[in-house]
């Protein structure tokens, strides 16, 4: 029977792992207990404090052009433009009296619509078709183009509401039955007609595309995306009013009073169409397919650029704004201002626009009677037809050369700046 061999000791590479392990063991307790007693370890990477930084100071921005799309409270967007145009002293191109208060539309902008005494600008935010050469020739170099959208469901309601006087296709419809329209809605539309591009993709014809292209076209609208976003450096959001405003300010290095508001161009309740049923939203959809696609993509685009900035940063600069413009309410009308009919506004000059009887623009009338004190009230719920007044109603004063004569109520929008020159308005 063989002896057994004797136990040799472990070699030095067997002892090496075993207290490497033992090493571990006690590292892994020692950081355990440590950290159920809430003992700080200064070798563990501190998160960063969350902060809202300002965007870096950069003189305000005053060369910009507004497509005003239409039904998208792009009114109300134009309004603060105009006043910061009054406050900076900046030029703002007006429609020539021939074309009434828009940019001859529905035609091609052409600069030549542009009226003489408002030329040269710095601010232009009419409604219009948009022409990127007509407009890179009107406007100074580093101009920064702003649009704004709204989801097509809304967007079309509104316009068949707004334009049932107005556009051919909608007056066609017997009862005005927006749902009639929707059944067949190339028996009454007519691409052709004049202001037809009131009544399909009126998105994409404002934008100076083609409406009529088909939504199974697979190139046609990403190429048109593409021109789209190459020239214009925000596409704002109308169910995201606030937040867009924040970009614009961002974008535009203003001030937060240079972005106050209240809506302006509203319909009453009454003149609402309900909207309930889905499948309505999804003919109007189908109608508008270019609409919907392009709205699709700049709302994910928008999405982006807020999470780009931070969205407790948006947020809290969106609490900040409304603070603000309720301030601003309290001071002009005591507190949250009411909607009033047109014929209830005692101040003839802030009687919004009616564009048929059919349909009740609101507006707002400011405290007390006569002239208010406070400009700045009186422009805050000014319509655009009385901002931007004709501009074939200035002339020149006979006795005093380089005098202008501005109608009464109106403030120098158009001819501040350069224009001949007129701080001297009369």
């Amino acid at each position: 029977m063989a002896c057994p061999l004797p136990a040799l000791p472990p070699g030095p590479k067997a002892m090496s792992r075993k207290k490497a392990l033992l090493l571990l063991l006690l590292a892994s307790s020692t950081a355990t207990l440590l950290l159920r007693q809430s003992i700080p370890l200064g070798w563990f990477p501190k998160p960063p404090l969350f902060r809202c930084a300002p965007p870096p100071p950069r003189p305000k921005h005053t060369a910009v052009a507004f497509l005003k799309t239409h039904k998208t409270a792009s009114t109300t967007v134009q309004n603060l433009l105009f006043r910061f145009a009054e406050r900076h002293n900046l030029t703002v191109a007006l429609p020539h009296h021939t074309c009434d208060h828009q940019f001859c539309y529905p035609r091609n902008f052409s600069a030549r619509f542009v009226h003489p005494h408002t030329l040269p600008p710095r601010l232009i935010a009419s409604h219009m078709r948009f022409h990127r050469d007509e407009l890179r020739r009107l406007m100074p170099n580093g101009t920064v183009y702003v649009t704004i959208l709204r989801e097509p469901v809304a967007m079309f309601e509104s316009l068949f509401s707004y334009y049932n006087q107005y556009c051919p296709a909608f007056r066609r419809v017997p009862n005005g039955s927006m749902e009639a329209f929707l059944e067949e809605p190339r028996r009454y539309y007519r691409p052709h007609e004049k202001y037809a591009a009131y009544a399909h993709n009126t998105l994409v014809y404002d934008l100076g595309g083609d409406p009529e292209r088909g939504p199974d076209d697979p190139s046609y609208l990403p190429a048109f995306v593409r021109q789209v976003e190459g020239v214009f450096s925000l596409v704002m959001l109308a169910e995201h009013f606030d937040e867009s405003l924040v970009l614009l300010r961002r974008l535009l290095a203003w001030d937060l009073e240079d972005v106050l508001y209240v809506r302006l161009n509203m319909r009453s309740p009454e003149s609402k169409l309900n909207i309930t049923s889905p499948r309505v939203a999804a003919q109007i959809r189908r109608w508008n397919a270019l609409d919907a696609q392009l709205y699709d993509h700049f709302n994910t685009t928008f999405w982006r650029k807020l999470g780009e900035v931070g969205r407790d940063c948006v947020a809290k600069e969106v609490r900040a704004l409304r603070r603000a413009c309720q301030r601003l309410a309290r001071r002009c009308f005591g507190g949250q201002p009411p909607l009033r009919p047109a014929m209830q506004i005692k101040n003839k000059d802030l009687r919004p626009w009616q564009p048929s009887a059919k349909v009740d623009i609101v507006g707002y009338d400011l405290p007390g009677s006569g002239t208010p004190a406070d400009e700045q009230c009186l422009k805050l719920v000014m319509p655009e037809v009385t901002h931007a007044p004709n501009p074939a109603h200035i002339f020149l004063h006979p006795e005093k050369p380089g005098c202008l004569l501005w109608p009464p109520g109106y403030g120098q929008l158009a001819f501040s700046g350069k224009i001949r020159p007129c701080p001297f308005c009369c």
